[in-house]
């Protein structure tokens, strides 16, 4: 398969040819779990209780992302960028010690998983009507998480050595197994929730194989060697291997990485305070209308993120490279497109809410609830664009602290505190819960932007001038 050619090609090529496979996988990759709540919405009789039921297993599925997103995108731009100095053992050195890390947080997260799964939903805000259905999906899905992870966490490798149409390819594989085998599992063999559960970890496994096919093969420019470093993980870990070599890979990557893991990290706190928020002020009912919306906006904001992350390797491979001027061209592409999407997205929020609900639920009463929810949580979605283009620019060019202190202000200093505050203190109720969103985006999206374009643009101008030859990173 064709490989973007960041070395020669044209920015604008390079990252569209980056960012359309990219946002092919994302979306395809989501329909993994969207794809679920539509038919569980659909359930007959039980439709509504067991779609709160799978959004409370949603810290959880998030904590999964998290840990997958801390060795796969965190050691992604330390790949691109030995690749753009020159470097290919440091690159290869990089993507095998991630693969080492995702197969051993696998095995925790899911032996902890099935250990604690009821007493963590009851923590989330399960009640006795929706907790039968999160444990029959949770348990069942757990046993796939170290599929999930490697399919996921080593397809940002993948792109980094410029196959965006291979990784893309990774994520049609299983999205179309996940979307012929759901009806299949959970109508036909009246399976339920669990029959959903079954379908995403049978497709993660499919993808999961074709990754692993390709980076051992001969088509990929750095080769992984997975038997060899599942024999060598004891000495690692236990530190009978003298060079340390592992170590400090491993560090990097989840210091790096951590921006990524916060992200996700925060995200699952969110979810789990505003279910909790929501099962106080609104019941089961309003924990179904934020499953809805929580799902809504994974769609809508699919885009924002591929054109973030297929513009990432493009930024950290001319930043390895030392060429100031592309990588300034790279983010003014990102920055543009993902506003002018996020702009667009709001006008049709505003003039459609109804068709987005309905995506994931034909139930009338619910709807009611669901519309004015939708128009508070998405009021300043175009913010957030801001935040992502911000956070991926400070993860491409290897600035660890910046985005972790981003990823922690918007959720942590922001969502978190007003989802508890405006509810009770300010009497908004539920609505409080869903108004949290759009200010932490104006608030966080400004000024991480604002902070990216004050630091980062005066490095570059420095980089142009031969004084300051040599990088950091």
């Amino acid at each position: 398969m064709k490989q973007v050619d960041f070395k020669n090609g044209k920015i604008f090529g390079n990252v569209m040819q980056s960012v359309l496979p990219m946002l092919v996988a994302q979306v395809l990759s989501l329909l993994y779990s969207i794809v679920d709540r539509i038919y569980i919405g659909r359930i007959p009789g039980e439709g509504t209780s067991a779609l709160g039921g799978i959004g409370l297993c949603f810290p959880i599925i998030i904590m999964v992302t998290a840990f997958t997103n801390l060795f796969g995108l965190g050691g992604a731009p330390l790949c691109s960028i030995a690749r753009g100095k020159g470097d290919r053992g440091r690159a290869c050195d990089v993507m095998n010690t991630a693969f080492s890390m995702l197969v051993l947080t696998g095995i925790v997260i899911t032996v902890t998983g099935e250990l604690f799964a009821a007493p963590l939903l009851r923590l989330f805000g399960a009640t006795d009507g929706n907790l039968p259905y999160a444990l029959d999906y949770l348990h069942i899905y757990l046993i796939g998480t170290i599929f999930t992870m490697l399919a996921t966490g080593l397809n940002p490798y993948i792109n980094a050595q410029g196959f965006a149409s291979t990784g893309m390819f990774t994520v049609v594989i299983g999205a179309v197994t996940n979307i012929l085998l759901d009806p299949l599992l959970i109508f036909t063999l009246g399976l339920g929730v669990r029959g959903a559960a079954l379908a995403t970890i049978l497709s993660q496994i499919l993808s999961a194989a074709f990754v692993l096919r390709f980076l051992t093969g001969e088509k990929a420019e750095l080769r992984l060697t997975p038997l060899k470093n599942l024999r060598a993980l004891p000495a690692e870990l236990t530190g009978k291997n003298p060079d340390n070599k592992f170590r400090s890979i491993a560090l990097d990557i989840a210091g790096l990485g951590s921006s990524a893991f916060v992200m996700q990290f925060t995200n699952s706190l969110v979810s789990i305070v505003c279910n909790s928020t929501l099962s106080k002020y609104g019941g089961e009912v309003m924990i179904s209308v934020y499953t809805i919306i929580n799902s809504v906006r994974q769609v809508l904001e699919t885009p924002v993120i591929a054109i973030g992350e297929g513009t990432s390797p493009v930024i950290s491979y001319n930043y390895g490279a030392r060429r100031p001027e592309q990588v300034r061209k790279a983010m003014l592409l990102m920055s543009c497109l993902g506003i002018g999407y996020t702009l667009f997205v709001w006008i049709l929020i505003e003039r459609f809410p109804a068709f987005f609900i309905s995506m994931f639920s034909t139930d009338t009463e619910l709807m009611k609830d669901a519309i004015p929810a939708l128009h508070l949580y998405f009021f300043a979605f175009v913010f957030q664009s801001l935040q992502y283009t911000g956070q991926t620019t400070f993860k491409a060019l290897g600035k660890k602290k910046q985005a972790i202190f981003f990823s922690l202000f918007r959720k942590v200093v922001m969502v978190v505190p007003l989802t508890l505050l405006l509810p009770g203190v300010f009497h908004l109720g539920a609505d409080g819960v869903f108004m949290a969103e759009p200010i932490s985006n104006v608030v966080g999206g400004t000024a991480c932007m604002t902070t990216m374009l004050l630091t980062v643009l005066p490095e570059l101008k420095k980089m142009d001038t031969p004084k300051t030859a040599g990088s950091p990173y």
